[in-house]
């Protein structure tokens, strides 16, 4: 294993990484911390970032074109809308986090209650439950009914996955929280409580891999478990459906662990929107020449503009053979993981919608929480913070 280095290395970043980051934070509403610990930015440098793209805002000089007053009150409303659908969102979590505490839901509505002067009826309107509901609950309580506390932890384990855990990652994560819990165990209880992962749908493949440009050799040969981070990445286009029409989502994964080093997502797929997938890992990984790269036999990735993207930075291109999906089977994965987990489980009413939910399962879940069996039921982040540190 590779030493941490003692001092921190300076970085130098480019406009466009800078206007990447900056646009993830405004417009896919993710927070700066999020955003800074995941790729590996300080915040102090970000925040100067933000600044300066507030100050072309107001229509001074920064990284981007200014903007009219018209335009500034547009941003302002759209702010404001996704500030409250942030607000709302973080009520139904948190709700249902306390779904299974009956008590602590009649708690939390008797303090509200008499604080606010709200009715129950309107407590019931807001978090969608029945008025017979509470006040048959209020009579359990004051019957004294017991409640296993190890149901409460695997409904709150199960929903903070998103409702996508099957009973291995259940079990594992229980067990970090210092529950005994065995696969079967947990298996029993989700049978029991009612919860069940997301079922799987039929994927659809994206490559379209008739066109007459030059194709790379599978470098990469299945070898999906390299020994060191940035030594192998893989790479790979999807879509998603939205009521506004299909969003394509463009990702790199680093197949030491899983993690999403970077992504990008437009309206449609040209090549431009591969490169800016990668070029937000190159950014902000600095890969050494002779990483290799490994995608599909794509036209967006057989491009003189990804491939010139690759050779600028003494990267290796790696293409899977025509057909053979197994070839490039870890983004596939988590193309479905990422539909099973999120996706298919929302209803988009347009890209933008899509856009910040997507960036919210990347930053705010699978990088830094989602368990995979792979890692030996660790998350991305976990599992390279554990395999570099540095030997004592």
């Amino acid at each position: 294993m590779t030493n941490m280095k003692e001092k921190r290395e300076r970085r130098e970043f480019d406009s466009q990484f800078k206007l990447q980051v900056v646009r993830m934070i405004r417009e896919q509403n993710l927070s700066v911390g999020q955003v800074c610990k995941d790729l590996d930015l300080v915040e102090s440098a970000v925040r100067r970032w933000l600044a300066q793209y507030d100050e072309e805002a107001a229509g001074r000089p920064g990284i981007g074109k200014p903007l009219t007053a018209e335009q500034q009150r547009i941003r302002q409303l759209e702010a404001q809308v996704r500030q409250l659908q942030s607000d709302n969102e973080l009520l139904k979590k948190a709700f249902g986090l306390l779904r299974p505490g009956n008590e602590m839901i009649q708690d939390l509505m008797r303090a509200q209650t008499e604080v606010q002067k709200a009715t129950v009826s309107q407590w019931c309107r807001v978090l969608g439950v029945s008025r017979s509901g509470v006040y048959a609950a209020r009579k359990r309580a004051a019957n004294n009914a017991s409640v296993n506390p190890l149901i409460l932890q695997a409904h709150a384990a199960f929903q903070a996955s998103g409702g996508c855990y099957g009973s291995r990652r259940l079990s594992a994560a229980m067990k970090q929280q210092g529950l005994a819990v065995g696969r079967h165990r947990a298996r029993t209880l989700m049978r029991a409580n009612g919860l069940r992962a997301r079922w799987r749908r039929k994927f659809t493949h994206t490559t379209d891999s008739r066109h007459d440009l030059p194709v790379a050799g599978n470098l990469l040969e299945r070898q999906f478990k390299p020994d060191e981070p940035n030594q192998a990445w893989a790479s790979d286009i999807t879509y998603v459906r939205t009521r506004s029409g299909w969003l394509y989502l463009a990702v790199v994964l680093d197949l030491f662990s899983r993690k999403v080093v970077g992504w990008a997502m437009a309206a449609s797929m040209p090549a431009q929107l591969v490169c800016e997938a990668l070029h937000m890992a190159i950014a902000s990984r600095r890969p050494p020449p002779g990483l290799l790269v490994h995608s599909d036999r794509g036209s967006q990735y057989a491009s003189q503009l990804h491939t010139g993207l690759l050779q600028r930075h003494g990267l290796v291109c790696s293409m899977s053979r025509k057909g053979n999906c197994w070839d490039n089977a870890v983004m596939e994965r988590f193309f479905l993981n990422l539909k099973m987990e999120r996706v298919w489980t929302r209803d988009y009413a347009n890209h933008a919608e899509a856009k910040a939910d997507i960036a919210d399962y990347i930053v705010g879940f699978y990088n830094p929480i989602r368990l995979h069996s792979t890692l030996g039921y660790q998350s991305p982040n976990s599992y390279e913070l554990q395999r570099m540190a540095p030997a004592h």
